[in-house]
């Protein structure tokens, strides 16, 4: 079925078209802040457009993946979904949950 097809849905091609640029100018950005910091900071090479761009795309698949849709979307760290759990939580719940992480973190209740 095509998106165009579907009230409220928009195409995400545009998307796309606009993705490519940034990742671009972020490449450069990457490379301009490398060579002004990092070879006086810790003495280590000056960083090609071409290396910038691909140290992006690792960090991407290491750090980020390539699930699509917003960032934050399916995270375990997604506020939305932390929030929507805390309210359905009974009082008894959120005690236990209080409870745990103190417990986790190794706060001690004043």
């Amino acid at each position: 079925m095509n998106s165009e097809n579907i009230p409220g849905k928009r195409p995400r091609f545009p998307f796309f078209i606009a993705i490519i640029p940034i990742a671009l100018l972020m490449a450069a950005v990457v490379q301009w802040l490398w060579n002004a910091i990092l070879p006086d900071l810790v003495q280590v090479g000056h960083l090609t457009y071409w290396k910038a761009l691909g140290l992006l795309v690792l960090c991407r698949i290491l750090f980020g993946g390539f699930r699509g849709g917003p960032p934050g979307k399916g995270s375990p760290f997604n506020r939305s979904a932390w929030r929507e759990k805390w309210m359905n939580m009974s009082e008894e719940e959120r005690a236990r949950f209080k409870e745990q992480w103190r417990q986790r973190c190794g706060r001690k209740e004043e």
